[in-house]
């Protein structure tokens, strides 16, 4: 007899033993009822996380309209990345698309609206982070990019470096066919005139501080006429990776090629698999700190969860140092962290419920 027969005929004995015993037999459960029936997985944590810049805000030096246009341009900025994450798009291409929207508006230092050097020049930087992958792709001094964040992805996407400047990243720039402009594009009134300001400053400047006494940013001729307007973003995609990227025109009447740490990787911009940062505040202390690596290091080795880690480097190792600033950061767990030691920090946020949060001052 073939063996299937005998399985057939025991499961049959089987079943009738069963039956006269009073008993009805235990069958196997196919595995598609098994995985019908198991417990439902939580819907996974996602969002964006913006920033407009850091710096002397308050409430007297901000006119309702121009606050009401503030908090329009980061809402569309959020409603940008977070259209790309509710679509499943990648964190990569969310951070893009926020940024872009806050490089083309004149409202922010980044872009359009970046603030003009000693020279009245405008020279542009910025950097973006595959949090997965830990590629990135950064560029300084920039004076006809349209979009540098754009730059900053074709770098990383497109060439083996990380970081090109001046006219050799413009040079890569249109041969990537990327949006290229005059130098008039990046003029507004407000910014040419806040560089007048800084110059007559200067001219009126107090001498250095004592050795070993660092001075405020705030107390130096450009910081009384200044706030950190860079701009960034940071997100995390329904597949849990996260990004990061960080867009700049600098410091009021910079000179001499001076370059922040926005495009510096670890310093103002950095990503991997359990943190993303992006730094708005006075570059030098937060290259000199490793800022944006320091926070999501001590979540990486200490243990530490993400809103003490960034309070810790923000609140204070910074101020002790006398570096003046903020972050946004997010976790892979979807946490968010927007500490800042100034008085006020251009900054939103938007998760999958969809609803966007923007801030502007240190109270609601």
């Amino acid at each position: 007899m073939p063996a299937v027969c005998r399985r057939a005929l025991a499961a049959i004995a089987m079943c009738a033993l069963f039956t006269s015993l009073g008993c009805s037999p235990v069958l196997p459960t196919p595995r598609s009822d098994v995985e019908k029936t198991d417990v439902p997985r939580p819907a996974p944590r996602w969002g964006i996380v913006i920033h407009g810049g850091a710096g002397v805000l308050d409430r007297a030096s901000l006119s309702p309209e121009r606050e009401a246009e503030t908090r329009a341009v980061l809402t569309a900025s959020l409603e940008a990345g977070h259209g790309i994450l509710a679509k499943g798009g990648s964190s990569l291409d969310a951070v893009t698309a926020a940024i872009r929207i806050l490089e083309d508006s004149p409202l922010f230092n980044a872009g359009k609206g970046a603030v003009f050097t000693h020279d009245g020049t405008n020279e542009l930087d910025a950097a973006l982070m595959n949090g997965h992958t830990r590629e990135a792709g950064a560029v300084a001094g920039l004076r006809h990019v349209r979009n540098p964040i754009a730059l900053a992805r074709a770098v990383m996407e497109k060439s083996p470096h990380v970081m090109m400047i001046g006219e050799g990243a413009e040079r890569f720039a249109e041969q990537e066919g990327l949006a290229l402009v005059p130098e008039s594009y990046f003029y507004t009134e407000e910014r040419w005139q806040a560089l007048q300001r800084a110059l007559a400053a200067e001219k009126k400047a107090p001498p250095p501080p004592q050795q070993g006494k660092p001075q405020s940013f705030w107390e130096s001729p450009a910081g009384r006429d200044s706030k950190f307007g860079t701009v960034g973003a940071v997100a995390l995609d329904q597949a849990g990776h996260l990004a990061a990227g960080t867009s700049t025109g600098g410091m009021t009447n910079k000179r001499f090629g001076r370059v922040g740490d926005s495009p510096i990787i670890g310093a103002g911009t950095y990503a991997d698999e359990g943190c993303a940062v992006s730094a708005t505040g006075h570059g030098e202390y937060f290259i000199r700190y490793t800022v944006a690596r320091d926070v999501c290091a001590r979540v990486e080795y200490s243990g530490m969860g993400l809103g003490a880690a960034a309070d810790r480097v923000v609140m204070d190792i910074l101020v002790k140092a006398g570096g003046e600033g903020g972050i946004i950061a997010m976790d892979a767990q979807g946490n968010v962290a927007m500490p800042f030691n100034s008085k006020g920090m251009y900054r939103g946020t938007m998760g999958a419920d969809g609803i966007a949060s923007v801030a502007i001052f240190r109270d609601p």
